[in-house]
């Protein structure tokens, strides 16, 4: 077997024994992917702890969570293996993970949204990149429901699309018209054209024409982000934020969003009442006149 006959068994494993959703699993093998490609010419299951700690000197630049995430990931996988005989010890083993501690997630400002989301469409990749972003932050969508949107799910005519989020429960989503310009623009000028001879309902094509991966999405917002001199650390999950945050701040209630966001438990969408109240206490320190 190679790296990704392991990395597909193991899918498989987490699929019909332990019963994950597609969105959990998908994210177990995209950690497992990276591993495989950073050790190329290496059998992933012989891999020591010397081996998984150069590993993880790379992911520096993620964030302490998706370190962590990966971290989980790897640890089960290898935890699978020893199951079947297949190693006899988990190299995860003395692997700590980071301390996540609580912190504020980073939004983009109207100007930086405006500045993001300015494209010259004049082919079929500006298109469906302005296409992307907008419907990202009209809707808060996650990155793995934009990748996996597919034409039954986006209503134009009632301006509405419909999701299967976390723990297979669907919710319904308004869209603003722009986004809805930008995506018949993409969808009816550009991406028939960019199928080359493949057939499939997903809405977001890659240059093979195939379905465009969560990794497409984020090197596109990346790439983004350095043309307009936006110099946040920006992910997908930045202009999910964003979506929310700026509905707080222009008077939306907080049960509204927790349902367009699609959160289970109405303290997860409480994290952006503390952003809001930091943007306050920072606009009343610059702009009261008794200092």
């Amino acid at each position: 077997m190679n790296n990704n006959d392991y990395i597909a068994e193991f899918t498989v494993y987490l699929e019909l024994e332990l019963n994950y959703s597609n969105n959990t699993i998908s994210s177990y093998g995209n950690d497992l992917y990276h591993l495989s490609k950073y050790f190329e010419k290496k059998d992933i299951l012989n891999l020591s702890v010397r081996d998984i700690e150069n590993y993880l000197q790379t992911l520096n630049d993620f964030s302490p969570a998706s370190i962590s995430h990966a971290i989980s990931s790897l640890r089960t996988f290898y935890n699978y293996y020893i199951k079947l005989n297949k190693i006899r010890e988990n190299p995860m083993d003395t692997i700590r993970q980071p301390k996540l501690g609580k912190h504020l997630p980073t939004y983009l400002t109207i100007e930086e949204v405006d500045k993001l989301l300015t494209i010259h469409v004049n082919d079929g990749f500006s298109a469906r990149n302005k296409a992307i972003l907008e419907l990202m932050y009209a809707t808060g969508l996650r990155i793995s429901e934009v990748v996996n949107l597919e034409f039954k799910n986006i209503d134009t005519e009632e301006c509405i699309v419909r999701v299967m989020g976390k723990g297979s429960k669907e919710r319904i989503v308004p869209i603003n018209d722009i986004a809805i310009e930008a995506l018949n623009i993409y969808i009816k000028g550009y991406r028939p054209n960019m199928l080359i001879g493949n057939a499939h309902n997903y809405i977001f094509v890659n240059n093979h024409g195939k379905q465009m991966t969560r990794q497409g999405v984020f090197k596109m917002i990346k790439a983004e982000c350095f043309k307009k001199g936006i110099k946040k650390n920006i992910s997908p999950h930045t202009l999910r934020h964003t979506f929310a945050t700026h509905l707080l701040e222009n008077g939306a209630d907080l049960r509204i969003i927790q349902e367009l966001l699609g959160h289970s438990d109405i303290s997860t969408t409480q994290i952006y009442t503390h952003l809001t109240n930091q943007k306050l206490k920072q606009d009343y320190l610059e702009y009261f006149p008794r200092k």
